[in-house]
C-alpha cells in the first residue's frame, strides 16, 4: 500500500484551510488534480532559470529548454508504450487532441453514409467534435446505450459495428459515473470490421497503465492536469501511418520545413501538428508528473484506489436517502449521487461550508443525465492522495445537509 501521509505531504494544496478554518477535503479530482511539489518546483525552475523558446535557438537557454521539452515526449512515449516519438503530439489538452483527429482525419477521410460510433457516457468533448464532422461530411453517428448500472451494452455495440463503421471513439473511464470500459476488447471488435479505434483517456490516464501497442489503439487523447500535471497541456497519440496521412490541423511556425508565397512544405512528425510556440513549462511539468506517478508505482496506486471504491460505496450508501448514479462492477472512486429531493447545487454549497469540495451539475455529460432522467448529480471524485477518513467526513457532512433540509 501507498504511504498515504508521505504522499499527501507532496501536495501543498492538501494543507489548505477553508471556511471557518476547516481542513480541506478535496473531492473534485475528476475536474482537475492537485500538483505535487516535484511538478511545481520543476515548472518554477523553468520560469526562473530556463525560460526560452524551444527549437531552432542556438543559445544555451533555448537548448536547455528544448532538451527538457523533448525529454517529456520520450517520457510520454514510454508511459503509453508508443512505438515512436513521432506518434506523440503535444496539445492544449484532451479536448484539442480529439478535435485535431475530428478535423484532420474526420474531414479528410469520412464521406456521406460513413458511421462513427460513440457511447452514451461520453464527455461533450467526445460528442461535439464528431457532430461538427457530421455537419461537414454527412457521416452518421451511432451511440452505444447504457445499462441501469452505468455500463456499456456491449451486445448492442457489436450490433452497431458493420462495414460502414469507420471509427469508434469512446471514453476509457466515465467522468460522471466512474465506469471503466473494456476498451481493449472494444478495440479488437472495431478492428474486426476494419474501423479505427480512438480512446478518450482523460480520466483513465491516472487510473491504470495504458499500453497502446498491446491494446492496439489507433488514437488516444489525455490532459496533463488530470495526471497531477499543469493545466493547458495534453497529448494526442496516433499511429504513425495514420498521422502521416492526415493534413495539419493548424498553420504557423514550427510545423513547416519551407514556405514561399507559392507553396508550403510541412514539417515531419510530430512537429507537423505543433504549430506556434507551445506551452513549454506545461510540457516540462507534465513530464515531472509522469515521473512522479511512475515512482509511486501502478500496483500500489490501483490497490489503494480499489480500497477507496469499496469503502466509499459502503459509507455513502449508508447515508439515508442517498441514491448512487453509476454502480458498475469495474469503476474508479467516482461517486455520483442524489440525496433525496435536495438539489445537487444545494448539496455542494452546504458541503463547502464543511470544507468538502465536490462538483455538482451535469459534468459535461448531459446525455448521461438524460439517460437517468435527472438534471444533475453531486459528484465526489477521489485521487490516490485521498483517505478513508476524508470519506467519513463527507458522509458526516451529508447527514448535516439532510438535517438542514428537514
Amino acid at each position: 500500500m501507498l504511504d498515504i501521509q508521505k504522499v499527501r505531504r507532496d501536495f501543498p494544496n492538501l494543507r489548505t484551510r477553508t471556511r471557518d478554518d476547516k481542513p480541506l477535503v478535496y473531492f473534485d479530482n475528476a475536474a482537475t488534480t492537485f500538483k505535487p511539489c516535484q511538478v511545481i518546483s520543476l515548472t518554477h525552475s523553468h520560469y526562473c532559470h530556463r525560460t526560452a523558446n524551444i527549437h531552432r535557438g542556438v543559445h544555451y537557454l533555448s537548448e536547455e529548454a528544448t532538451a527538457q521539452y523533448e525529454s517529456t515526449r520520450e517520457k510520454v512515449r514510454r508511459f503509453l508504450n508508443a512505438a515512436s516519438l513521432s506518434e506523440i503530439i503535444f496539445t492544449k489538452g484532451a479536448t484539442e487532441a480529439i478535435n485535431l483527429v475530428a478535423y484532420s482525419w474526420g474531414r479528410t477521410f469520412l464521406k456521406p453514409g460513413d458511421e462513427i460510433i460513440i457511447s452514451g457516457m461520453e464527455h461533450h468533448s467526445n460528442i461535439v467534435p464528431w457532430q461538427m464532422v457530421r455537419e461537414a461530411t454527412g457521416c452518421v453517428i451511432r451511440v452505444i446505450p447504457l445499462t441501469d448500472k452505468g455500463e456499456l451494452c456491449l451486445d448492442e455495440y457489436r450490433r452497431l459495428l458493420g462495414p460502414r463503421t469507420k471509427l469508434v471513439s469512446v471514453v476509457h473511464v466515465s467522468n460522471s459515473l466512474g465506469t471503466v470500459n473494456p476498451v481493449r476488447e472494444m478495440a479488437k471488435d472495431a478492428h474486426a470490421v476494419g474501423a479505427l479505434f480512438m480512446l478518450d483517456a482523460a480520466q483513465g490516464i491516472a487510473h491504470e497503465p495504458i499500453d497502446v501497442q498491446a491494446w492496439d489503439i489507433d488514437f488516444l487523447a489525455f490532459s496533463g492536469h488530470k495526471l497531477y500535471g499543469p493545466t493547458g497541456v495534453g497529448v494526442l497519440y496516433g499511429k504513425e501511418k495514420l498521422l502521416e496521412a492526415m493534413p495539419p490541423y493548424q498553420g504557423g511556425g514550427d510545423m513547416i520545413l519551407s514556405v514561399t508565397f507559392d507553396q508550403v512544405i510541412y514539417n515531419r512528425l510530430p512537429h507537423k501538428f505543433e504549430a506556434g510556440t507551445p506551452n513549454v513549462a506545461g510540457v516540462i511539468g507534465m513530464g515531472a508528473a509522469i515521473d512522479y506517478v511512475r515512482t509511486l508505482g501502478w500496483e500500489d496506486i490501483i490497490s489503494w484506489k480499489k480500497s477507496l471504491v469499496e469503502y466509499g460505496t459502503r459509507v455513502l450508501t449508508a447515508v439515508p436517502g442517498l441514491r448512487m448514479i453509476g454502480t458498475a462492477d469495474n469503476k474508479t472512486p467516482v461517486f455520483s449521487f442524489l440525496l433525496g429531493e435536495i438539489h445537487p447545487h444545494d448539496i455542494g454549497t452546504l458541503l463547502d461550508r464543511e470544507g468538502v469540495a465536490i462538483r455538482t451539475g451535469h459534468h459535461c455529460t448531459q446525455p448521461v443525465m438524460k439517460r437517468y432522467g435527472i438534471p444533475a448529480t453531486a459528484r465526489a471524485s477521489l485521487a490516490f492522495y485521498n483517505t478513508k477518513e476524508e470519506l467519513d467526513v463527507l458522509a458526516t457532512a451529508l447527514r448535516k445537509v439532510i438535517e438542514v433540509f428537514k
